[in-house]
C-alpha cells in the first residue's frame, strides 16, 4: 500500500531522482522556464517552490547553507536565487510558478508541460 506517499516514483532510483530535480531546479533558476512531461514538471514545482520559500527569509547565512545543501551543483543558481528570484515574492505568500500544459508528444504521447515563474 502508497499511502500518504505524495511523491511520485518517476520509474527512477532515489538517488537518480533527487539529482534530477536539483538539476531540473537549477535549469528553472537559470534559463527561467522548463519543458518536459508534466509528472516531471509538477515534482519540480514542488522543489522549486520550497527553494523560493527558503530564500524569501533573506541572504543570510542560514538560509544560504540550507539552499545550498539541497541545491550544491552551481553557485551561480543560488546567487540568482536570492538576489534575483525571492525577491520579487516577498510579498506573495505562496504560488510562485505556474505549469502550462503543451499536448502531446509525438515520439512517445507523453503529455509535455512548462514550468515557469509568475
Amino acid at each position: 500500500m502508497r499511502h500518504q506517499n505524495g511523491r511520485r516514483k518517476l520509474n527512477v532510483k532515489s538517488s537518480h531522482k533527487k539529482s534530477l530535480m536539483r538539476n531540473q531546479v537549477i535549469h528553472l533558476i537559470t534559463y527561467g522556464s522548463l519543458t518536459s512531461t508534466k509528472t516531471q514538471v509538477k515534482e519540480v514545482q514542488r522543489f522549486a517552490e520550497k527553494m523560493v520559500t527558503l530564500a524569501r527569509e533573506g541572504n543570510n547565512f542560514n538560509a544560504r547553507r540550507r539552499a545550498k545543501a539541497l541545491m550544491p551543483y552551481k553557485e551561480e543558481a543560488l546567487i540568482k536565487l536570492f538576489t534575483e528570484i525571492a525577491p520579487k515574492y516577498v510579498s506573495r505568500p505562496g504560488g510562485y510558478t505556474r505549469v502550462i500544459p503543451m499536448g502531446k508528444r509525438a515520439s512517445d504521447t507523453a503529455t509535455v508541460a512548462r514550468l515557469e515563474w509568475v
